[in-house]
């Protein structure tokens, strides 16, 4: 098969370029997906997200290594292998993050990728709910929505931030430069009572198109290579070796852990690390894999009393009016994100801006490895640095493409990271135990009572905490020698490649990452056209 541009992966930056690059119906788009069709009714429904996670078949299985700096523990590491990508299964929280995240991005040689820059962008791929204004727009693929039925205890939980002097928001997106500590409710990907994933929002109202070809169950084993040009994928399906070629330029949208893995089995990257797992090399690029990073969560949660909380809602009777008031008006906590509630606020004197996000929930998770609301009434706040200065890497075990490769998010390696995440519980405790909160604890769960010295609250969140799915970073843009894409995210040193996701971050934006890894493939489509229509012969 043959086709102008041939796309890597359908997640939340595939189903973007698959859409953007095809609106020319003289271009043709081929776009390779491992997984199958999102079929699932779980990914869809909003509240879903949790039986997703360890899915068998529409998530990829991962684990993070055991040296991962979590007391040995090989935590699960979910990602999407599913049209949709990790879009399809994730929390649906939607927040763009601090303008100074993007301006950074800029002064680290980056141009074109300030705050200023990038916003456009966000209101591109944007449908609002509400009315368009200077923050939100509408006639955009990607459906965005307020939280509905807004429970008593989160809102419990803004009033008593209220009391510590955050500023309440009326929305999380509309963030100047410089803002201190500050709460509101999150915003969904959700159009009505559905979860607006890239494939939902981007992907199937396209499917028609003559000159999109969607291949599922496509497995990518390389990037082919003559000499320093990429001209196509040779990919897996049906037991048999395919090839699709790229008359233009082969996309990587695999995501942080897909992208490096599918150049590391091509034979580009750090020719030690390629030559010692058996790849031959073909491109030396040392930074390929490398400078990865993720947000780190630890909870603070305790049983509550004398207010309603989603752990009583998931069960019996009350779960069974729930399902009801879903199916007949399309509201109640089967259409929630994994938060209602988002709070920036700093927790080490030095930092400049907020250096935590805190999700608080009106429910908790019961004991143990799987996500399970508790059998007892409880709320819960999900803590992580926003900016974190461990990296860690991706790296090929291997030449097989079914063998996963090793995933170190190296968390807590750096001290100041390990002085925030004390810090955030900290400042955590400080929030429950005021009064609009304290009225309704019973007693403090987790980390508990016991748990109260620096090194005990370290060795709590080492042994409890776990990743926030915001894999990042791992083919870093930037102009030195370790980054791995140049500002127009094309890799350096070879023709008709780039990739376009969340690899190419130059540092993890504050917040959650969907939102900007949907920017960053509007952003990157729009390149891709602008450098064909500049090079007219580069397209036959």
């Amino acid at each position: 098969m043959q086709a102008d541009y041939v796309i890597v992966g359908a997640g939340s930056a595939g189903c973007v370029l698959a859409n953007r690059l095809s609106e020319d119906p003289g271009t043709r788009v081929i776009l390779l997906e491992a997984g199958g069709k999102d079929r699932n009714p779980y990914i869809h429904i909003p509240a879903g997200y949790m039986k997703l996670m360890d899915h068998p078949t529409i998530t990829w299985g991962y684990t993070a290594d055991k040296d991962s700096g979590l007391n040995g523990r090989e935590i699960p590491y979910p990602r999407g292998r599913v049209l949709g990508g990790s879009s399809s299964i994730n929390g649906l929280i939607y927040i763009r993050s601090q303008p100074e995240d993007y301006d950074h991005w800029a002064q680290l040689g980056n141009r074109g990728w300030g705050a200023d820059d990038v916003f456009p962008y966000f209101r591109k791929a944007e449908n609002w709910e509400g009315p368009a204004d200077a923050v939100h727009a509408r006639g955009g693929p990607l459906s965005t929505s307020r939280t509905r039925d807004e429970p008593a205890l989160c809102q419990a939980a803004i009033d008593a931030a209220g009391d510590l002097g955050w500023d309440y928001r009326e929305d999380l997106n509309d963030l100047p430069r410089g803002l201190g500590n500050h709460i509101g409710w999150v915003q969904q990907t959700r159009g009505g009572r559905f979860r607006a994933s890239a494939a939902r929002a981007y992907l199937r109202p396209v499917m028609g198109r003559a000159n999109l070809q969607v291949v599922t169950d496509a497995l990518a084993h390389r990037v082919i290579l003559e000499g320093t040009r990429a001209v196509g994928v040779e990919f897996s399906r049906g037991g048999t070796l395919q090839r699709a070629t790229a008359r233009a330029e082969v996309i990587l949208s695999g995501g942080a852990i897909g992208s490096p893995h599918l150049l590391q089995l091509s034979g580009v990257g750090d020719p030690e690390h390629l030559t010692g797992v058996g790849i031959e090399v073909r491109h030396p690029l040392p930074g390929v894999g490398r400078n990865f990073q993720d947000h780190f969560i630890v909870r603070v949660q305790a049983h509550v009393k004398d207010i309603p909380t989603l752990n009583e809602r998931s069960r019996g009777l009350r779960f069974a009016g729930e399902l009801m008031k879903y199916a007949v008006q399309g509201r109640g906590m089967l259409t929630y994100a994994s938060s209602l509630v988002a709070a920036s606020v700093q927790a080490l004197p030095e930092s400049a801006t907020p250096d935590v996000q805190a999700l608080f929930s009106s429910g908790s998770f019961a004991p143990g490895p799987k996500r399970r609301l508790d059998t007892v009434p409880g709320m819960t706040a999900g803590l992580w640095q926003m900016r974190p200065e461990s990296r860690g890497h991706v790296l090929a075990r291997s030449p097989d493409p079914r063998a996963q490769p090793s995933i170190n998010p190296n968390y807590l390696a750096e001290e100041r990271d390990r002085r925030t995440v004390v810090a955030a519980v900290r400042l955590a405790r400080d929030w429950f135990a005021v009064p609009a909160l304290r009225r309704h604890v019973v007693a403090e769960t987790l980390p508990g009572p016991d748990v109260q010295s620096d090194d005990e609250l370290l060795h709590y969140a080492r042994q409890f905490g776990t990743t926030v799915f915001h894999a990042t970073c791992s083919c870093r843009m930037g102009p030195d020698a370790m980054s791995v894409v140049d500002e127009r995210l094309r890799v350096h040193g070879l023709a008709g490649l780039r990739v376009i996701d969340a690899a190419v971050m130059p540092a993890v934006t504050s917040t959650n990452t969907n939102a900007p890894t949907i920017m960053i493939a509007e952003k990157g489509a729009e390149m891709v056209k602008a450098d064909a229509a500049s090079r007219p012969a580069a397209v036959a």
